[in-house]
């Protein structure tokens, strides 16, 4: 185990362990099944899934956590073989391309997170998309300035950005990869050509989703001979897919963004309904980025993650800076006072999130002011410990800004997303989230991948309150994103824990939720996985339909909350660190794995 370390809970964190025994017994009871059938943001069905209740994965040398147990297999496989953390991604992701195609592929974009044990480093990488260079502020509105009919944001090429995360994982591995790039599509190429079991959610997926019949190739993926959607346990091939991760592995990133295949991206997005404006330029100038980390301080752990264009790091560690004057560790884990404390930080986040962060290279984002801790002490101070402040404003971070003061809308991003959390031999961690926006993205089929439908992730209004949003669509910028891929550092240094989820915007909840949970209840990251989910967007208080949480809402509207009870469908996949032991959990609302040995 000296490769990963002796990482533990701080001193500080497990003196106060005992303090919370009775409340981590309240908590256990608080996990009830999830209704027969909730269905989340993006249609997908939650139909059996955060029924049981799971120990973690325990391993000595090295994890995997992914969302599809195929994913995470080959992923395991390039660490046994001694791969590095960002080797088994790119097979990992190369899998979820094939086997979990609503959710990412590498027609899409990932952030990256990435400890480097050796030097102590932190690297992010930015694979997220790009709008094509002729795309404008007015992208989604009509001819009369009104917003377009949702369909026609969503799906189709006017919804494709230039895909990032080829680009990302290519980037990343050339400094941190130990495996040679064209191994590591061997086990998704195989399985492509030989077929996998469609999963249970896949099938829900392809069922419910009623665009996918609308687009001829992905219909024909998608759909049996007779026009049915494939069911649950159907053997699918992708020959087509095979055969581009078998260019893409001989002949590196570049395979996809020059050449046949670029080309046929680009007919297939401006053939598409709702066409869009992409060029072979477009894709030949691609860049993914290696930008510095955003880290912040919380309690006795340092918490790292993606900056701009992500709000993702961002918003969790506001979130957690302005918990942090509350005694967390001391109140029953979702009790009453909890979960209207991570209501109000929440609320606070977001609002702050969406008024000042977008893409850094065509704005400027006050990001360390945005996570100062001075800052964040004067914003938990509008906290009532028993009250809820209602609808609040965003701060005044950089101090009299003309704009402050003035709420950006809050565009709904898509809830279309995957993530996995690794730790190889060596003790390097990464935390991944990856996407094609909502399920199946665009919902343009081409060389056996999905297309991203990102670009509806920028704001449809290009001005607010007559000031210019800093989201606003423009050529070559990308929008903004809530992915939240994070890394946990203990006092010393040593890596503590890995973890992230899909949820589009309310991924910053469901990321901040987990962390508490695991930090300040000492929870397993299995049984911080599962617990039930308090969101708040500087609006209603949400809770999750069909968990024990729904019993609370009496009680938070006598606190003032305005309560909604509405599925909130989560993915996290998250590794911690105790006692030299690496402990993994999979979200039980979807159908991840941890494993390792």
């Amino acid at each position: 185990m000296s490769a990963i370390g002796s990482t533990s809970l701080p001193s500080k964190r497990r003196a106060r362990l005992p303090l919370i025994g009775l409340a981590l017994a309240v908590s256990l009871a608080m996990s009830a099944p999830f209704v027969a059938r909730a269905q989340d943001a993006a249609g997908e069905d939650l139909a059996g899934f955060g029924t049981e209740r799971r120990a973690p994965t325990v391993a000595a040398h090295h994890m995997v956590a992914a969302s599809d147990p195929l994913a995470a297999e080959a992923g395991l496989a390039v660490l046994r073989a001694g791969g590095s953390a960002i080797d088994a991604a790119v097979a990992v992701q190369a899998m979820l391309t094939l086997t979990e195609p609503e959710s990412s592929g590498i027609g899409g974009s990932s952030f990256i997170v990435y400890f480097e044990k050796s030097t102590g480093r932190v690297s992010t990488y930015d694979g997220r998309e790009t709008a094509p260079a002729a795309d404008g502020e007015n992208l989604f509105l009509d001819s009369s300035g009104k917003p377009l009919p949702a369909a026609e944001r969503f799906t189709g090429g006017r919804s494709v950005g230039v895909p990032g995360t080829l680009r990302a994982l290519e980037l990343a591995h050339r400094t941190h990869g130990t495996r040679p790039w064209a191994t590591l599509f061997d086990a998704a190429i195989a399985r492509a050509q030989s077929g996998f079991p469609v999963s249970r959610r896949l099938a829900d997926s392809i069922r419910r989703d009623r665009y996918l019949p609308q687009f001829g190739p992905a219909k024909g993926y998608f759909f049996d001979a007779d026009g049915q959607p494939l069911a649950a346990g159907a053997t699918l091939k992708n020959p087509a897919l095979a055969d581009t991760l078998k260019t893409i592995a001989a002949k590196g990133a570049d395979a996809f963004y020059k050449g046949p295949i670029a080309a046929d991206i680009v007919r297939a997005v401006r053939d598409a309904p709702n066409p869009g404006t992409m060029t072979i330029d477009d894709l030949t100038h691609y860049q993914a980025k290696e930008r510095a980390p955003v880290c912040g301080a919380y309690r006795v752990w340092r918490v790292c993650g993606m900056g701009p264009p992500s709000s993702g790091a961002i918003g969790t560690i506001a979130t957690l800076g302005m918990l942090e004057r509350f005694d967390m560790a001391a109140l029953p884990p979702l009790g009453l006072d909890a979960v209207h404390l991570l209501a109000e930080a929440g609320r606070l986040a977001h609002a702050d999130r969406i008024h000042y962060v977008a893409d850094s290279d065509f704005i400027a984002v006050p990001t360390d002011a945005l996570i100062a801790p001075d800052y964040l002490a004067l914003r938990s101070a509008l906290i009532d410990p028993v009250r809820d402040i209602g609808t609040v404003e965003p701060g005044d971070p950089v101090h009299k800004r003309a704009d402050a003061g003035v709420p950006m809308g809050d565009d709904a991003e898509l809830a279309g997303t995957a993530h996995m959390s690794i730790v190889d031999d060596a003790g390097n961690a990464l935390a991944m989230t990856t996407s094609v926006g909502l399920a199946f993205g665009s919902r343009i089929f081409v060389h056996g991948f999905l297309l991203t439908d990102q670009l509806s992730d920028f704001s449809v209004r290009p001005k607010e309150n007559g000031i210019e949003n800093p989201n606003r669509v423009d050529g070559g910028k990308r929008p903004r994103s809530s992915m939240a891929p994070t890394l946990v550092f203990d006092h010393d240094g040593n890596f503590a824990a890995a973890a992230g989820s899909p949820g589009g915007n309310l991924i910053v909840g469901f990321v901040s939720e987990v962390l508490v949970a695991m930090l300040d209840w000492g929870m397993d990251p299995q049984r911080a996985a599962g617990l039930p989910h308090v969101i708040n967007l500087n609006g209603d208080t949400r809770l999750e339909r069909g968990t024990a949480l729904e019993s609370m809402a009496g009680d938070l509207k006598a606190r003032g909350h305005t309560v909604r009870v509405q599925p909130l469908a989560s993915g996290t996949q998250a590794i911690l660190v105790r006692d030299g032991k690496l402990l993994g959990g999979a979200d039980p609302r979807r159908e991840g794995v941890a494993i390792g040995d």
